[in-house]
């Protein structure tokens, strides 16, 4: 039997579409990509047969909720991470409402060492920003920047930090360092009981109603606290149209504010909830058809800045209940690039270019991770998604990597699927499954 002389540090990437253009090939040495171009030779290289492929930049996800510690039943750093990788991500944002709330020093850095034992994709923790998430007292803003985890992003996401002063000193305090607040934008005296989208299909249904400006006073508040305090404030998971003009209005005014758009808002609409299946409850809740159309146009334009999954994994139980008893959330990460193919690629909306963009370039630097979100250039850092954007498969939940299955794609036909993804040049999916 001859020896195997592939250098397996070496990978040559063949006939790959860079960001959807002409085909081209890639050669990654190491945690680097060496070189970009046609015809590249590399003598003992493994060589990937990306005929027909996408090539992207690694994806990352500014808003993920491993729930690791505290509710490993639903996901851990682990299984969020191979999840993750499954979706073409080599980078997220793992959310504070574990258990204990990642508002110290010690809990964030057990996240993100968690993160670095994974090995399936780079995980960096958003802080809280109160203490405990009750919005009362501000937590160790500093002290979570100054640890080994180096947070920049803070963030009370399932609760909004309603109180005026405290979102002012928040701003203020993350200023010093360039950190962001994330806001979950819900006015609390608003929802207080609400179980969808307040509209005609709630009326319907006999559902208390979540209204649109529940959102949009707080996003009103907050971007002019932004805009006093010259401090950046990121929009959590934007879900209206009204959201949309305000914060349009914010960025024609210069002001340093950023928004994201999830997945599901781009597809689902509050129809929906007819059925009273409890996978489609959210927060904030599936809107209307208006609302899709408006962030999807909006995603497109650059008013939305990206694209975040909101991955929210629950255990069986807590979603397999009626629906006054059930959870919140969708997990999205292995189902969101097939979700914005069909919501904006395959309706012209954006190009793949623009994916890359939306899905990689903005999260990171909204994210301040320098080595996350480059160009797919020589010299710089080797995470690479190779996507087949002509494969088509109905969603089965049974095959995720997720923990927990509580997937509103269950039977749906979706586009593309990741073949490979490459963090810092090591394969973590090889040919569509795990490395």
């Amino acid at each position: 039997m001859s020896a195997d002389t592939t250098d397996r540090n070496r990978t040559l990437i063949r006939g790959a579409r860079l960001l959807g253009g002409a085909p081209a090939d890639v050669l990654i040495d190491g945690g680097t990509v060496a070189a970009v171009g046609e015809d590249l030779a590399a003598d003992g290289a493994e060589v990937v047969d990306a005929t027909g492929l996408v090539l992207l930049p690694g994806l990352v996800d500014l808003h993920t909720h491993l729930r690791e510690p505290g509710r490993e039943d639903s996901e851990t750093v682990l299984t969020g991470t191979r999840a993750a990788a499954a979706g073409g991500y080599t980078a997220v944002h793992a959310m504070a409402n574990t258990f204990p709330v990642a508002d110290t020093a010690g809990v964030v850095e057990q996240v993100w060492r968690l993160g670095g034992a994974s090995g399936y994709c780079d995980v960096q923790p958003v802080g809280a920003v109160t203490v405990g998430l009750g919005g009362k007292q501000l937590a160790e803003l500093g002290a979570m920047h100054d640890s080994a985890a180096g947070v920049t992003v803070f963030s009370d996401d399932g609760k909004c930090v309603d109180d005026a002063v405290i979102m002012r000193r928040a701003l203020e305090y993350v200023k010093a360092f360039g950190g962001v607040i994330a806001q979950h934008a819900q006015e609390p005296r608003l929802t207080e009981g609400a179980q969808m989208n307040e509209g005609t299909v709630s009326a319907d249904l006999g559902l208390g109603g979540w209204p649109a400006v529940a959102e949009e006073s707080i996003i009103a508040r907050d971007i002019l606290l932004a805009a006093h305090v010259g401090s950046r404030l990121h929009i959590c998971h934007l879900s209206t149209a009204g959201s949309v003009e305000l914060v349009r209005w914010a960025k024609g005014k210069g002001w340093p504010v950023t928004a994201e758009v999830t997945p599901h808002h781009l597809l689902l609409t509050d129809e929906l909830v007819r059925s009273y299946d409890p996978v489609y409850k959210v927060n904030p809740p599936l809107r209307t058809e208006e609302d899709v159309l408006a962030l999807r146009a909006a995603l497109a334009d650059g008013t939305i800045d990206c694209v975040a999954t909101d991955h929210a994994p629950h255990p069986h139980e807590d979603k397999d209940c009626e629906w006054g008893a059930a959870a919140m959330g969708m997990i999205g990460l292995e189902t969101a690039l097939s979700v914005v193919q069909h919501t904006m690629v395959d309706t012209g909306l954006l190009d793949w270019a623009g994916v890359a963009d939306r899905m990689s370039h903005r999260p990171a630097a909204i994210g301040r991770l320098t080595g996350q979100g480059r160009p797919v250039a020589a010299g710089e850092p080797a995470n690479l998604t190779l996507v087949d954007p002509g494969h088509r498969a109905v969603v089965d939940p049974a095959a995720f990597a997720s923990r927990s299955r509580n997937t509103p794609y269950r039977g749906r036909e979706l586009p593309g699927r990741v073949v490979h993804t490459f963090l810092r040049g090591r394969a973590t999916v090889r040919d569509g499954k795990l490395a």
